[in-house]
């Protein structure tokens, strides 16, 4: 793994970087969500992904969306979005790219949990670079 930082506390504080970046009006509007880092994903998570070998994973958005909550919605336990702290660092050519990753992880993640498929997560990042 790349040696960009020194422990888990710093990349937290990166984590937590890419959840201020957020825009407050989407951060007012998350409901019933856990942000966790783990070292990467469990075998069940790849598979359930259908991931193939040589693809990396750098989070993962598991729950019900709020567009698919409906009056029934409710008792139950947070969405989870997951940061996964060492593909994120072996991917990264140095802290600063480092912090870009995490912090489009981050919007991506939560992109999901609004309800935004993969497609729709996808073009609305090409949108954002393209500006």
């Amino acid at each position: 793994m790349n040696n960009i930082i020194s422990n888990e506390a710093e990349f937290e504080r990166m984590v937590n970087e890419g959840i201020a970046a957020i825009p407050e009006r989407f951060l007012e509007k998350l409901d019933n969500v856990v942000i966790v880092i783990e070292d990467e994903p469990t075998l069940l998570q790849e598979k359930q992904l259908h991931l193939k070998k040589g693809w990396t994973l750098f989070g993962l958005y598991e729950g019900v969306p709020q567009i698919s909550r409906g009056s029934h919605y409710g008792s139950v336990l947070p969405d989870k979005i997951t940061i996964f702290r060492k593909p994120i660092l072996e991917a990264a050519r140095d802290i600063k790219h480092a912090k870009e990753i995490v912090k489009n992880t981050v919007w991506h993640e939560i992109a999901h949990h609004f309800g935004m498929n993969e497609d729709e997560v996808r073009q609305s990042e090409a949108r954002k670079k393209r500006k």
